[in-house]
């Protein structure tokens, strides 16, 4: 990412909060690097275990040329895709939680590495995210490959 991209990046991301000049002041100043962001108003998250995480975003890759942007913890425990907003809110599945209106995420400075939370894909700033019915179509092929694997597994 370069520095012109990250600040696009930073700029988006930012004013979705109470006081942009704030977040932005924190990302800066802040060692971990991270700011608090209500979800709801430009984006929801749909929080995936990790281990459905990284292989839905592995097939979201393959279905498009750029997903929107994809948080993780850095124990790879939880994987969280950026969705329009309301999104979230309908989304039914086991193990996957949606952050929306009214609730917060933490979110890490798009164009620095480090802390507890890392982008797997950062934002762009232009307000791509990711097409919900995509992201269930890789969800799904991403389960059901585990289940054959799983089933391969006990069948040995």
């Amino acid at each position: 990412m370069t520095a012109s991209e990250a600040k696009t990046a930073v700029e988006w991301l930012a004013s979705v909060a109470p006081d942009p000049d704030a977040c932005r002041w924190r990302w800066e100043r802040d060692p971990y690097g991270v700011a608090l962001l209500p979800a709801g108003r430009l984006w929801d998250v749909l929080i995936l275990p990790g281990a459905l995480g990284q292989p839905t975003l592995d097939i979201l890759t393959r279905l498009v040329e750029r997903p929107g942007p994809v948080l993780s913890d850095t124990s790879a425990l939880r994987t969280g895709f950026f969705v329009p907003p309301g999104a979230a809110a309908r989304w039914v599945g086991t193990g996957i939680r949606g952050a929306s209106l009214g609730t917060w995420i933490v979110v890490p400075h798009p164009g620095r590495a480090g802390g507890a939370i890392r982008w797997l894909v950062p934002p762009d700033g232009t307000g791509l995210l990711t097409d919900p019915t995509l992201l269930e179509l890789a969800m799904h092929e991403a389960a059901a490959a585990r289940s054959r694997r799983d089933g391969e597994r006990g069948g040995a």
